[in-house]
C-alpha cells in the first residue's frame, strides 16, 4: 500500500521548511531510514531518513520549496503498484511551495517575462531562501536580479542565471560637447580644491548595507527575544580550579591518536550531566503550571555556524564514558559546519553550555534557551594570582555562570549545583569512574 510523506516537524516551534535537495529521485527505491531529502529549517539545512521502504512513485514538491508542516511532499508505494496522488492532490501542496516552480503546460508557449526583484513592505527584497542563501554565498546582489517566481519573487534559477550571465563590459566614455569659452573674468577665478582623503588619514567611509537575516538568524531572535522577556533569568558564577583537569588531560591524550584527543569541553559535558543528577530542577522544562524533570540528561553544546549559533546535543551524557561524548561531539559538530545535521543531533536537550573559552574570554552569561530551564556560560581557563593558604602563586582558574529560571529554581539551588559541578572539575578523576 502506497504511503504519503509529509513534510516532517523539525523542531518544536518549527511550521515549515524549504525542500533544499532531493536526494532520491522518481522511480528509485528508498528503504526505511536511508536519507530521502535535505531540509532546510530555522535552525539548519537536516537530512531527513525515510520513514517508509519501496520505490517513489511522486514527487509532490519541487528542490526550493517553502512547505508547511504535515503538508504530502512525496508518495513511496511497492514496485509496479499504480498510486494516486496524495489527499488533495499535487496541487495542494504547490500553493504553500514559494518558489519559482515551472508553469502549467498550457501556459509553456507563452512563458512569463523575469520581472525586477520584488521588495516586501519592509524593504527587503522577496526571495526563497535557497536563493537567498546561493546569493549570499557567491556575492550576487539580489536587487540586481530579475526574479521569475509569484509576484516578482527570486528563485534559485534568478541567481544562477545571474552568475552565467556574461559581464557587461564597460561603456566606452562618452565625448562631451566642448564648453563655451568662458568669460576673461570667470578664468581668474581661483578654482575651491576639496581636502583629499589621505590629507586626514582615511578613505571615505563606506555605504550603509542591508542585510537580509536568514532563516537561523530570524529563529535565533525569536527564540531570544522570547526568552528574555518572558523567562525570569538570575545568575550565580563560580571560579573553578581547573589545574588538575588540564593535568589529567595532558596525561590521557598523551595516549590517544590526534583525531580521539579530549577537549576541556569534553571534560566540562561530563561533568555537569553527572552534577545534574543531583539537581533534577535544573534538568528541567515549565509546561503550564507543572515542572516537567526529564529522566534523560541530553547536554546541548552551542556550536558556531555560518549566520547563528546551533546546538547539538549529547544525549544521556552522565552514562556515556569521556571518549564516546567527545567522539560523538566531534561528528556533530563536522555535520553542523557542513549543513548536513541529522533531526537527532540538534533535538531533544534538556540543559545547554555555550563555552567561549577558545576566545580568551574571561566571563560572560548566556540566555536561556527555551523551554530549558538553565544554561551554563563556560569562560576560558586563565593563569592569574591566588592565594592559597599564606602564599601567593600563579594558578589556573577558570569562570562559569549559570543562568536559571527563577519560576523552576532559586539561587540556593543553582550555587549548590556549582559547587557539585566543582567536584567533577577540581577531581576529575570521578569523570574517569
Amino acid at each position: 500500500m502506497a504511503e504519503t510523506v509529509q513534510m516532517p516537524k523539525l523542531g518544536f516551534d518549527m511550521q515549515e521548511g524549504t525542500l533544499v535537495r532531493w536526494v532520491r529521485h522518481e522511480g528509485e527505491t528508498v528503504e526505511k531510514g536511508q536519507v530521502l531529502a535535505e531540509i532546510e529549517t530555522d535552525k539548519a539545512t537536516v537530512e531527513v531518513e525515510s520513514s517508509f521502504s519501496g520505490v517513489i512513485h511522486r514527487q509532490l514538491v519541487e528542490q526550493g520549496s517553502i512547505v508547511p508542516v504535515g503538508a504530502p511532499i512525496a508518495i513511496i508505494g511497492a514496485p509496479g503498484e499504480t498510486v494516486a496522488d496524495a489527499p488533495g492532490g499535487a496541487s495542494a501542496a504547490a500553493p504553500a511551495a514559494s518558489t519559482g516552480a515551472a508553469a502549467p503546460a498550457a501556459a509553456a508557449a507563452q512563458p512569463a517575462a523575469a520581472t525586477p526583484a520584488a521588495a516586501d513592505e519592509g524593504g527587503r527584497i522577496k526571495a526563497s531562501p535557497l536563493a537567498r542563501k546561493i546569493a549570499q554565498e557567491r556575492g550576487v546582489n539580489l536587487a540586481e536580479v530579475q526574479g521569475s517566481g509569484p509576484s516578482g519573487r527570486v528563485v534559485r534559477k534568478d541567481v544562477e542565471a545571474a552568475l552565467a550571465a556574461p559581464v557587461a563590459a564597460p561603456a566606452a566614455p562618452v565625448a562631451q560637447p566642448a564648453e563655451p569659452t568662458a568669460a576673461p573674468a570667470a578664468k581668474q577665478a581661483a578654482p575651491v580644491v576639496p581636502l583629499a582623503p589621505a590629507v586626514w588619514g582615511g578613505a571615505s567611509a563606506p555605504a550603509d548595507e542591508r542585510v537580509g537575516m536568514d532563516r537561523l538568524r530570524q529563529a535565533i531572535g525569536r527564540r531570544m527575544v522570547e526568552s528574555k522577556t518572558q523567562l525570569p533569568h538570575f545568575y550565580v558564577t563560580h571560579n573553578y580550579n581547573v589545574e588538575p583537569l588540564l593535568a589529567l588531560r595532558s596525561q590521557v591524550n598523551a595516549l590517544l591518536p590526534d583525531e580521539q584527543k579530549l577537549t576541556v569541553n569534553d571534560f566540562i559535558v561530563k561533568a555537569t550531566a553527572l552534577a545534574l543528577r543531583q539537581f533534577p530542577n535544573l534538568n528541567a522544562s515549565v509546561s503550564g503550571t507543572e515542572i516537567v524533570r526529564h529522566g534523560h540528561i541530553n547536554v546541548g553544546v552551542a556550536v558556531a555556524v555560518g549566520g547563528g549559533l546551533l546546538t547539538i546535543v549529547t544525549r544521556d551524557a552522565d552514562l556515556k564514558p569521556l571518549r564516546v561524548i567527545s567522539s560523538e561531539v566531534k561528528e556533530m559538530v563536522a555535520r553542523a559546519r557542513a549543513g548536513k545535521v541529522r533531526p537527532v543531533d540538534i533535538e531533544g536537550s534538556t540543559f545547554s553550555i555555550s563555552n567561549l573559552g577558545m576566545f580568551d574570554v574571561e566571563h560572560f552569561i548566556a540566555i536561556i534557551n527555551p523551554p530549558e530551564a538553565a544554561i551554563l556560560a563556560v569562560g576560558s581557563a586563565q593563569k592569574v594570582p591566588v592565594v592559597d593558604g599564606d602564599q601567593l602563586k600563579v594558578g589556573t582558574r577558570m569562570k562559569a555562570t549559570i543562568s536559571a529560571d527563577h519560576r523552576v529554581s532559586d539561587g540556593a539551588e543553582a550555587a549548590q549545583f556549582m559547587q557539585t559541578l566543582a567536584k567533577y572539575i577540581e577531581e576529575p578523576m570521578r569523570l574517569m569512574l
